[in-house]
């Protein structure tokens, strides 16, 4: 008998699109037994750096973690590398489903891990993407004029499932975003029941 197969949902956009603050409001929504995995990544940052928590990782032990097989995908962004736990694999075969906050630009080692994953773009209107980085006071003028300059999406021809607005209310690309997992829901909740006579 083939084992049951969940669901990986990546979540994808620029820097400022508000993937973070859409999984959070997720994360809220959903009820605890939903059994929902929200995937917690490595990175090469220090974990009060801000931003979603991650587990902090200096690079010399991020390699050592990549040599010793801990990730089943990693990438490199803006001078940090990002893991992802090598476990995530067992949890979708074996009927789970995760979020994951994913990079447009690892799409490729994705799709060969997780075949079935589902990607969800999030856009953001340039000129409120622009007020958001700002905002962030991370980067200077010319930093974010670079940013929205390689913000054509970056996606390649790799399917994408849904594409999100975000430039408005929370609540709205949140509502959008959990109608797109709950079919999933509905199906694992499905499996779980017992058959009726």
């Amino acid at each position: 008998m083939p084992e049951p197969q969940g669901r990986l949902f990546v979540v994808v956009g620029p820097s400022g699109s508000g993937k973070d603050s859409l999984i959070a409001w997720l994360k809220q929504a959903l009820p605890a037994e939903s059994a929902v995995r929200f995937v917690r990544r490595t990175i090469t940052r220090p974990a009060d750096a801000g931003g979603e928590d991650h587990a902090a990782m200096t690079p010399a032990d991020f390699e050592a973690a990549r040599t010793a097989g801990r990730f089943c995908l990693i990438w490199q962004a803006h001078g940090l590398s990002y893991g992802v736990p090598a476990d995530l694999v067992g949890h979708v075969r074996q009927g789970g489903i995760a979020i994951l906050n994913g990079s447009r630009h690892a799409l490729a080692d994705l799709f060969a891990v997780f075949p079935d994953a589902r990607v969800i773009s999030i856009h953001v209107e340039p000129i409120e993407l622009k007020r958001r980085l700002a905002g962030r006071g991370r980067e200077n003028a010319a930093a974010i004029a670079g940013r929205l300059g390689r913000h054509d999406g970056g996606l390649g021809n790799h399917p994408v499932h849904a594409i999100i607005d975000n430039s408005g209310s929370l609540d709205a690309a949140g509502q959008a975003l959990l109608s797109l997992i709950d079919p999933a829901l509905a199906a694992r909740r499905s499996k779980l029941l017992p058959a009726l006579p």
